[in-house]
């Protein structure tokens, strides 16, 4: 059976609960998948130094996982660690915000983000410029309110981001909205479905974009002579 593991940077073992969850229903039921949780770090990546400070937690689990694995996720909006973990593991990894990103530009369509976390915004700017998405990217607006207090309130987070999402889309000429963060991955899901614009769930594009990557990868294994 095929094998997935999705790679939480926080120590948050609910959120990796929720995100594996999240992860299964986008995949078929010949896919297995492991959600592993960092031993060390914060509940929720808040900033820059935390964003930094997870990225060798991401490489060693990912390294332990990718002799199991056909296929990584690492699940934190900033993407800590995915690029050493792609260059050292031999395993197809991806990250929700790479993911997101690509998704979302699709056509060269303009995209926003939505989030709760100010102090990242300028690593959501750097990513995008990183994958050459600088031109297309509308900006990040965000919820009021402590970020750990609305993810703990799914009510409360749904409507807060709806607010950002719509500012995103009238305010900023968003074609497309991203919802930035790995622990926002039910309120991403919620949203998408409940919202007729289009509002991009990470987890979801991590998922498609991993799958096409472990199917090019066993594309170009050469055969048996």
């Amino acid at each position: 059976m095929p094998h997935i593991t999705l790679i939480n940077p926080n120590t948050s073992r609910t959120t990796t609960a929720m995100m594996a969850e999240i992860a299964r229903k986008y995949l078929s039921k010949e896919f297995s998948v492991e959600g592993v949780t960092a031993t060390r770090g914060v509940p929720m990546i808040l900033n820059d130094t935390e964003l930094t400070a997870a990225a060798n937690g991401v490489v060693e689990m990912g390294l332990a996982a990718s002799k199991n694995s056909d296929g990584l996720i690492v699940s934190a909006f900033g993407d800590p660690g995915l690029e050493r973990l792609k260059a050292l593991s031999g395993t197809p990894a991806v990250g929700i915000c790479e993911a997101s990103m690509l998704e979302a530009s699709a056509g060269a369509r303009r995209f926003g983000i939505a989030t709760v976390t100010p102090d990242l915004v300028a690593s959501f700017a750097a990513k995008a410029q990183f994958l050459g998405f600088a031109h297309l990217f509308t900006g990040t607006r965000l919820t009021s309110g402590d970020p750990q207090e609305l993810a703990s309130d799914p009510a409360r987070l749904n409507a807060a981001l709806e607010i950002a999402v719509r500012e995103c889309f009238q305010r900023d000429g968003a074609e497309a909205v991203i919802i930035g963060g790995g622990p926002l991955g039910q309120a991403a899901d919620d949203l998408q479905h409940a919202l007729s614009a289009p509002v991009i769930a990470p987890i979801r594009s991590a998922i498609t974009l991993l799958l096409s990557r472990i199917a090019h990868c066993q594309q170009t294994v050469p055969g048996p002579n």
